[in-house]
């Protein structure tokens, strides 16, 4: 979906847009449904080992996350895009659909940040952990330096409607052009220091339906928020940028997503995705990933 002029002036100005439709739910099932494969092979090795005694498989994909996270935390050990380098997100990656939109806002010369990550935020009431509930920060503070002049695009997508009940992400509009705002660590999280946040800034929560996307720029402060339903918020943190520029993780594989100048250079070999992933994270074993 190509964005209009209108919503690429606002992502502009204020440093994040909410688009509706951006893919469609044909795009969409393909992740699901690895997804789910993957969490059925998961809870029955964990059934296997004593950790499950149900395996929730009458569970719709919107519950039987949380309903298997109750019984073990171990269920989301390894479920990560660069973890399970699943065939189906590696396709998904270069959605045409996501593709049109981000080249609305980056150009027809699209390289896939390594930084990219599958998000099932469980009920609140199992888990506050802050990698569900992350605090206010800008994308800028988990690349190295070399990044910083880089444009690089978040693109958060919806797997199911994500809305204030069940933990939407907030955005503060328009202090992405204060650039880069003093980070630190609290309780193992990368977070803007309490006296670099904004006072006078309003948080603004951004609910997109599924399929959509909040598209942000990498100096826009956001949150997420608890999830005070029962079942799971799905979503899809991806970071796509023109290429040839830095990506802040220079030990972890970028790849060209879409090319207009050459098409040839376009990765869709997945067994080379995935051995790139493989080697990658067996030769960056305790790297710095964050600049703080």
């Amino acid at each position: 979906m190509k964005l209009t002029p209108e919503q690429c002036e606002f992502f502009r100005s204020e440093g994040y847009l909410v688009a509706e439709n951006v893919v469609t739910a044909a795009d969409l099932q393909p992740v699901i449904d690895e997804y789910s494969e993957w969490i059925d092979r998961r809870a029955r090795e964990l059934q296997h080992q004593g950790a499950i005694q149900d395996l929730c498989e009458a569970e719709p994909f919107e519950t039987r996350f949380a309903r298997l996270y109750a019984q073990s935390r171990e269920i989301a050990h390894g479920m990560d895009i660069m973890q399970l380098r699943g065939r189906a997100m590696f396709e998904f990656l270069r959605n045409p659909n996501l593709l049109d939109a981000v080249e609305s806002l980056v150009g027809s010369e699209i390289t896939c940040n390594p930084i990219q990550h599958v998000r099932a935020k469980p009920p609140s009431s199992l888990s506050n952990e802050g990698y569900y509930n992350v605090p206010w920060h800008q994308d800028m503070a988990v690349t190295w330096e070399e990044a910083d002049h880089s444009d690089i695009i978040t693109c958060w997508i919806a797997l199911v409607d994500a809305k204030v009940e069940n933990g939407c992400m907030e955005v503060i509009p328009g202090v992405w052009k204060q650039g880069y705002l003093e980070h630190h660590k609290e309780n193992g999280d990368t977070t803007i220091h309490p006296d670099a946040l904004p006072k006078e800034a309003q948080p603004v929560p951004v609910p997109v339906k599924r399929g959509g996307a909040v598209f942000m720029h990498r100096c826009t402060p956001h949150r997420s928020t608890p999830n005070f339903t029962e079942a799971v918020r799905w979503s899809l943190d991806l970071r796509y940028q023109p290429a040839g520029t830095p990506t802040g993780r220079p030990f972890h594989p970028e790849f060209i997503a879409r090319s207009q100048a050459n098409p040839g250079r376009v990765l869709t070999d997945y067994d080379e995705w995935r051995r790139r992933w493989e080697e990658a994270l067996a030769n960056s074993a305790g790297a710095r990933w964050h600049r703080v």
